[in-house]
């Protein structure tokens, strides 16, 4: 079965849904039919079938689940080179400033482990290892915390649009003077 976004089974239930067909494989060695195994076990007649015909080929090994489909691109290994790698920065790399991007860091993995992940792949390995989007390491050195706090309390309010003011309103356009 699929799952829209990129979703799986969970290892829980990988297991659950391996002792079903084991418990199939018990009732095909009965002798029972595909309907009442299917009826037995609250599963498609359809896929009662196709296990059958694995089984007739390989017995109950066929039946046992070969673990998550989605095995990922990089190993453990090459996590932790593309960590150091991310480690020394994008200057070092090659490009002209301290900002890691999804794109750049598909550029690194190719360019190192000549693999091809697409952006939504990378975003979640680097989560999965500990990575987070819009978190410096430290702060810049050149921060000067009291100008920051007065631009928040002096500028801030002149840049931020004004609320609009709650009372009667109109949806139609042609009344522009009822808003």
């Amino acid at each position: 079965m699929r799952y829209p976004q990129g979703g799986g089974l969970t290892a829980e239930r990988r297991v659950f849904r391996e002792r079903i067909r084991m418990e199939a494989a018990g009732m095909f060695a009965a002798g029972q039919d595909n309907a009442q195994v299917a009826k037995l076990l609250r599963v498609s007649v359809r896929s009662v079938q196709r296990w059958r015909r694995s089984w007739q080929r390989g017995g109950d090994t066929a039946l046992r689940s070969r673990g998550s489909a989605a095995r990922p691109k990089l190993g453990q290994a090459q996590v932790v080179a593309l960590e150091e790698e991310l480690a020394k920065g994008p200057v070092a790399h090659g490009w002209g400033d301290q900002t890691w991007t999804l794109a750049r860091i598909k550029t690194l993995i190719g360019r190192r482990f000549h693999k091809t992940m697409t952006l939504s792949s990378i975003a979640r390995m680097l989560h999965r290892n500990g990575f987070s989007h819009q978190v410096p390491a430290r702060r810049a050195l050149e921060r000067d915390e009291e100008r920051v706090s007065g631009w928040v309390k002096d500028t801030w309010p002149q840049v931020e649009a004004p609320r609009r003011r709650s009372g009667p309103t109109s949806s139609s356009r042609t009344k522009p003077a009822s808003r």
